[in-house]
């Protein structure tokens, strides 16, 4: 038997290549902005999308295709050329997450739902008038996503390394360790303790007390936050997950660092919190940016010869 039709260039559609490449694409779009703004949890939206849709044409193409009447997608797919003109068309985004949980023996149902959570509010954001990302802490999806983006990535072959870089990947692996870590909710029991000692307090002495943390606070570098115990101001302290950046603006440099939260301090109540999955339990466990600001004149100002003031040394024989 002779066969007559041969599969040609698999489309772009349904490339699995081209669909990781595009969700790389969109990820760093994503690392050009603040850690918690409502712009990069919908870049990273829609790099999810695109990176299941990869994790998926990569066990076959055609488990992308959306059935239709002359199955002209699913043989496209399978790369044919069909006979009648069609615009490809791929399966939604929540069926493809349920095929990745059939498929992939790590992709559990958590990685499902937060995979429909995530791209469904990138659909309200991008198709409503409503504020889908506003608000959102990221250290309250930020866990989530990079666990599943590392699971999609496993089962190509692929790192979380391979994707956002070794920075970023390091900073991923330390906020999935921290939610995945069921020891920190003891710190729960901590900040009620210290909320009722606080409440105890007279209203002068807690009036004092704020003033003390509102001054400290103010004076000191660090992250400020509300204090989950006392609402006090307060600080969370960090270390650099990445270089810092530098840009000029009005004759003003610029240098911005981003932190991944490591302790937190409130002089006004005494709560002290350490470990970052400790502070994911209590919601002050978003990555913050450092922010400096120099003078441009002073900053590439020639050094001053700390020896102008004297005279030549003429003493050489």
């Amino acid at each position: 038997m002779k066969q007559t039709l041969e599969p040609g260039d698999l489309p772009l559609t349904w490339d699995a290549q081209a669909l990781y490449d595009k969700a790389e694409r969109f990820v760093q779009q994503a690392h050009e902005l603040a850690k918690d703004s409502w712009d990069y949890a919908l870049w990273t939206s829609l790099s999810l999308e695109l990176l299941a849709r990869a994790a998926l044409s990569n066990v076959h193409p055609a488990l992308l295709a959306e059935a239709d009447r002359n199955a002209s997608n699913l043989i496209s797919a399978l790369g044919f050329e069909p006979v009648d003109k069609f615009s490809p068309k791929s399966i939604q985004i929540s069926e493809v997450f349920r095929r990745l949980r059939t498929l992939l023996p790590n992709f559990q149902p958590e990685h499902e739902s937060f995979g429909v959570l995530h791209t469904g509010r990138r659909n309200m954001e991008l198709h409503s008038g409503d504020l889908a990302f506003d608000g959102i802490k990221g250290s309250s999806w930020q866990p989530r996503y990079y666990d599943t983006c590392s699971v999609l990535l496993e089962s190509m072959g692929l790192s979380l390394t391979d994707f956002v870089g070794a920075a970023e990947a390091k900073a991923a692996d330390a906020l999935i360790a921290a939610a995945a870590d069921k020891s920190a909710m003891a710190v729960k029991g901590e900040v009620e303790a210290h909320r009722k000692v606080w409440e105890a307090k007279g209203d002068a002495e807690r009036a004092k007390l704020i003033a003390q943390s509102e001054l400290w606070a103010s004076r000191h570098t660090g992250h400020r936050v509300e204090c989950p115990a006392c609402g006090s101001p307060s600080l969370v302290f960090g270390e650099p997950v990445a270089a810092a950046t530098r840009t000029l603006a009005d004759d003003i440099i610029i240098d911005r660092q981003e932190h991944l939260p490591t302790h937190f301090e409130c002089v006004a109540c005494g709560l002290r919190i350490n470990n970052l999955s400790r502070l994911a339990v209590v919601g002050i466990a978003d990555r913050f940016t450092n922010t400096q600001e120099y003078d441009a004149a002073q900053f590439y100002a020639p050094e001053e010869d700390e020896w102008a003031a004297y005279e030549d040394d003429n003493n050489e024989r």
